[in-house]
């Protein structure tokens, strides 16, 4: 966390002098007009951030959680900083080396070895190296879907080979080995639309089949996938008989129930930023005077309801609003780079659901990170390409 928030300070430390000098004016309007995620993010910060006049968390809950959600502004600033497609791909590649050491780290750690760097208190029994195995199940899942779509842009044959084979071992790694069930959804959905897109158009209709086959393969093929979804399918229905709140799947429940409670106790604007774990304590103290509370700057464990506490419908329609911005993004791409956007894009609406995965450090970053290097690079290519095409149409 130390490295991500030095990495964060350095980021913004550069984009401030990069916005300051009057030089580079005109090339930051160029990398951003006529794009709508700038302003979906810039707009969604002032929210939160207006939010502080009714907040009813204490000061120091709602500037950190305030702060939390300032991490998409990471997004913007790297549509700012990278100026070119030489400079977007040396990002993405050393992105994508990142993902490759965190990928072997896991195998490493599956496999028995002594791996120092490995920070994680799930390191020896969960192979995961720096987080939870819930939130490297859905990286590996979104990094292999990134490998699969962007490996024609590796320069060599050999390079593109490496780019599928890496791709393979990260899903691997996530059914086989990590026992995320968010990272197994994601996995499913992100390999379905892969495949929709591989078949010839004519055969489209029966991709819809696709999920169910491959959920049942996965099933029937992977026992971690097996005993994790029974598990949640037992919790399930031990919440709906016993109120059991002492699982995984209980306590979402329990967050879920009360965070509507919260927001239909202000449904305009919400309870202001920072707020979440403040109406939840005080909704259950109602219903059970021994309740222990949660600790400042919680979350529901899902990010649309978080939104929606903290700013009523507005917040839920903000976030349908940020996340359509980077879907219209992609759609001006080349096929390749809209292909690995909206992967990615999906893999964070279905993780949205269970978890908030923007709210969340670590995995937040991740995603604010790889959505900003390939909205950049998406942008760059298919300007390079539109001033091409101007360019040989107008030659004498």
């Amino acid at each position: 966390m130390a490295i991500i928030s030095t990495a964060k300070l350095l980021l913004v430390i550069c984009a401030l002098a990069v916005l300051a000098d009057p030089r580079q004016s005109g090339r930051t309007n160029a990398l951003i007009a006529g794009k709508s995620t700038p302003f979906a993010v810039l707009l969604t910060l002032c929210a939160f951030a207006l939010s502080l006049l009714w907040t009813t968390a204490p000061l120091g809950d709602a500037l950190g959680s305030l702060a939390k959600h300032g991490k998409l502004i990471v997004i913007v600033l790297l549509m700012v900083l990278i100026r070119d497609r030489h400079e977007a791909l040396l990002a993405l590649a050393a992105f994508l080396l990142g993902q490759v050491f965190l990928l072997a780290s896991s195998w490493m750690l599956f496999a028995g070895l002594h791996v120092p760097w490995a920070s994680s208190r799930m390191a020896l029994t969960e192979s995961a190296v720096f987080s939870s195995y819930l939130d490297q199940g859905i990286i590996g899942a979104v990094f292999a879907s990134i490998c699969w779509h962007l490996r024609s842009l590796a320069p060599t044959r050999l390079a593109q080979h490496a780019m599928v084979f890496i791709a393979f071992m990260a899903l691997l790694n996530v059914v086989a080995v990590l026992i995320g069930r968010s990272g197994h959804i994601v996995a499913i959905a992100l390999l379905s639309v892969g495949v929709m897109w591989e078949v010839p158009k004519k055969f489209r209709a029966v991709a819809i089949l696709v999920p169910f086959v491959l959920a049942s393969t996965f099933f029937l093929g992977s026992s971690n996938v097996r005993e994790r979804m029974t598990l949640a399918e037992r919790e399930v229905q031990s919440y709906s008989a016993e109120a059991q709140t002492s699982t995984s799947s209980g306590i979402r429940l329990r967050f879920w129930q009360t965070s509507l409670q919260a927001m239909s106790a202000h449904p305009l604007m919400g309870s202001g930023v920072g707020s979440w774990s403040i109406e939840f304590n005080r909704l259950r103290r109602i219903r059970d005077p021994a309740h222990q509370d949660v600790p400042g700057n919680g979350n529901p464990h899902q990010e649309f309801l978080l939104w929606g506490v903290e700013l009523g419908i507005s917040g839920v329609l903000l976030l349908f609003f940020f996340m359509l911005s980077i879907a219209r993004e992609s759609l001006k791409m080349e096929k390749p780079c809209a292909r690995a956007t909206q992967s990615v894009l999906l893999a964070l609406t279905i993780a949205c659901l269970f978890n908030a995965s923007i709210y969340d450090a670590q995995i937040g970053d991740f995603f604010c990170v790889v959505l900003g290097l390939l909205i950049a690079l998406g942008s760059i290519s298919t300007t390079a390409s539109a001033v091409k095409t101007t360019s040989l149409g107008t030659a004498p």
